[in-house]
């Protein structure tokens, strides 16, 4: 974006909404009809995507949310269990009692909680068609994704970093 000293808010606005209209495109916008979501929510799961990774896996991280949110079946699955989003701070605080705290509440936070870029607003219309529910981040430096909870509980049990805090 390109803005001025003395630039009035409404014009700020503007630019941001005419942008938003060029990357989201009509193609993207009956896609999110036909899976009957709204762009409210698939813009606040691209902006989690955008918080979770920066890497190759946002399509996969993607199908992780809807998968949690279109079956939510099993404790486990009725809240999406992300930490960033507790507080909105730098430290975590996973009990907070903010509809924030993806913990401790259910289904999406009520805004998006961050500004997502194109390919995590991609991801959130196009995800991946996976069996995931959990990931974590392996010593490796990149995501491991799992269908069941015992997998991803083993998969941290193995990895250095969780052992040595």
């Amino acid at each position: 974006y390109e803005f001025y000293m003395g630039e009035e808010p409404v014009s700020v606005l503007n630019k941001m909404i005419l942008r938003f209209d060029e990357i989201f495109t009509d193609e993207m916008r009956q896609e999110v009809q036909n899976d009957g979501r709204t762009i409210q929510d698939v813009v606040t799961v691209a902006s989690m995507i955008e918080k979770e990774t920066d890497g190759s896996d946002q399509a996969k991280i993607a199908s992780v949310i809807y998968n949690r949110l279109d079956n939510p079946t099993a404790d486990r699955f009725s809240q999406m269990g992300f930490d960033l989003y507790a507080t909105g701070g730098t430290e975590v605080d996973l009990n907070a009692d903010t509809p924030y705290n993806t913990r401790t509440h259910k289904g999406l936070t009520p805004t998006a909680i961050a500004s997502p870029g194109v390919d995590a607003l991609k991801a959130a219309v196009y995800p991946d068609s996976t069996r995931y529910y959990f990931y974590a981040l392996g010593d490796d430096g990149k995501h491991h994704f799992f269908a069941t909870y015992r997998e991803q509980q083993n998969f941290i049990a193995s990895q250095e970093r969780y052992q040595n805090g």
